[in-house]
Formats: C-alpha cells, sequence, structure tokens
C-alpha cells in the first residue's frame, strides 16, 4: 500500500505524512499492528495528535490476550524481562505456558498503551479475534468474560475463526454470552466452507456499536500460512459481491448507534478500493448516513 502510486500521493512518506493524508479520506482505520506487538503509550498519543476529532481506530487485541502465540523479540524490553528465565530463549510463547502474573502485566500493558485514545474519544473498539482452535465451551466462555473484565468499559468486538460458534446447537448462546458481556459480534464475510468459516449471519449483539469485517473470499491460502501474511486477503471483491451486503448493512445500521464497516483484504490498495466503493452503495441506499 505504500509503493509509490497504490494509495498515497507524491510526496506522501512518513508516517505521520500517511496517518495524516489516511485520515482525510476515512472516519476510521483498523490497527493490526498492535495484534504483533503492544506499541509504546507514545504512539497512541501521536495517533491522537495526527487525526481529526472524529476520527476513530479500532485497535487488534494483542496475541497473546486471545490464545494466539507470539514471538518474543517483539516484546518490550518490560515484558522480555519479566518472562520466566526458562521461555527468553524460546522463540515464542503460547499464553498457555506463561504464568498468571505475567499476563496480568500484558493486560495491564495493553490497556494502558491504548488509553490516549481511550481518553481522545477516539477508540472505536477492541478487536478480540480468536482463533480456530478456540472452539464454544465454558472455558473459552470464561476466557471472554475474564477479557471483559479486563477491558473494563473499553469496546470491546469478538470474532470467532470456527464455524462451530455460530452451529444452530451453540449459536443462542454464544449470542447471548456476547449480549450479557457487552460485546458486539463481528460480522464477517470470508471464504466459506472450511472449519475457520464462521456464516454470513448480520446479528446485533451491542446495540452501540455493530462491526462488519470483509476479509475477501480466496480460499486457496484462507487456512494456509503465507508470506507475506497479505497474500492470504488479495482479494478484490467486485460490484456484485459488495452489493450482496448493502441491505444488510443499512438494516443494521438503522438498529445500531455506530456500524463500522472494515475492509481487511489489505492487500495493495484493494481495501481502500473496495471501501470506496462499497461507501458509494450504501450512501446511494441510504443518503442520509455517512458509513463508517
Amino acid at each position: 500500500m505504500t509503493a509509490p502510486g497504490v494509495f498515497y500521493p507524491e510526496g506522501v512518506r512518513t508516517p505521520e505524512q500517511r496517518l495524516r493524508y489516511y485520515a482525510s479520506r476515512y472516519p476510521l482505520v483498523e490497527v493490526d499492528s498492535t495484534y504483533y506487538a503492544i506499541p509504546a503509550r507514545a504512539v497512541s498519543e501521536h495517533w491522537v495528535q495526527r487525526t481529526p476529532d472524529d476520527f476513530l481506530f479500532d485497535i487488534k487485541a494483542y496475541a497473546l490476550l486471545t490464545g494466539h502465540p507470539t514471538e518474543i523479540v517483539r516484546m518490550s524490553k518490560a515484558l522480555k524481562e519479566a518472562l520466566p528465565a526458562t521461555l527468553r530463549n524460546a522463540g515464542r510463547v503460547y499464553p498457555k505456558d506463561l504464568p498468571s502474573e505475567f499476563m496480568d502485566l500484558v493486560w495491564t500493558t495493553f490497556t494502558d498503551a491504548i488509553q490516549p485514545l481511550v481518553q481522545a474519544g477516539k477508540l472505536g473498539a477492541v478487536f478480540l479475534q480468536y482463533p480456530k482452535w478456540f472452539l464454544p465451551n465454558r472455558e473459552s466462555a470464561a476466557q471472554i468474560e475474564g477479557a471483559r473484565e479486563r477491558l473494563g468499559s473499553i469496546p470491546a468486538a469478538v470474532e470467532f475463526r470456527h464455524r462451530l460458534w455460530l452451529s444452530e446447537k451453540h449459536r443462542t448462546r454464544v449470542f447471548d454470552l456476547l449480549r450479557a458481556s457487552a460485546m458486539s459480534y463481528v460480522i464477517v464475510d470470508a471464504p466459506p466452507g472450511m472449519a475457520s468459516s464462521v456464516p454470513a449471519i448480520a446479528e446485533i449483539t451491542n446495540d452501540q456499536l455493530a462491526v462488519f469485517r470483509f476479509h475477501g473470499r480466496r480460499t486457496e491460502t484462507w487456512e494456509k500460512p503465507t508470506n507475506p501474511v497479505s497474500e492470504r486477503y488479495r482479494y478484490l471483491y467486485d460490484r456484485s459481491e459488495l452489493a450482496e451486503w448493502v441491505p444488510r448493512i443499512v438494516d443494521v445500521a438503522h438498529s445500531a448507534a455506530h456500524t463500522h464497516v472494515v475492509m481487511n483484504n489489505c492487500y495493495g490498495n484493494y481495501g481502500t478500493t473496495n471501501a470506496d466503493e462499497l461507501t458509494s452503495m450504501l450512501t446511494a441506499r441510504d443518503p442520509a448516513s455517512r458509513p463508517s
């Protein structure tokens, strides 16, 4: 996306210039870098300073907070020093292998890092994207409830990566769990027909915020390791595929206080191209409201 001529105009080269330009075009951004490493608090302060007052950031939760592994090399000095000595040369670690005291520190470090956004009213939500091995059971429900406690009043949205969560057997209880926790269910468009595929059900579990997240439909790479990761999302929606979603997005937007529509087909300018097309369709369908 940062390559010349792809999205940013000539002369827009630094991270500050890119963010200012992006924020002049769109009212919302999803930050995925926070999944790989917790940013310094000063980074969030810069995000606040470099964007308009009404601009919002949806922040993807740090990997360890949703059961994913993470690379030790990406940890801050404070987190590295707090690791048990036996794990410091492990390369990467899973949360199940870490002591509870360390996970307490991870949560407090993450929530402190995003506080400038919270205080400025620029945090849309924290996205909790759980892995495909995270299955519906009591332990998983307790983890979701625990995340709600850890985040306090910070808005949160939950995305599942296993179809069992939305099976007829579990669906009602899952949505009830999210409602009781005041968490938004992330409505996804993704490659269908796999274990990690969830049905495209437009359910509102938090009337303050509804979230749509478009991952593309590149079936051949969806469940495979790719290098770079963006290859998994290398999918440009055609207008007919986007049009399928327009009535559902409009209906949800009329029932929720806020609706975020995020394009995660993050390859080159695919996401921004589709965002512009979908915005045009939504505005034509419902001129009274400009979608995020």
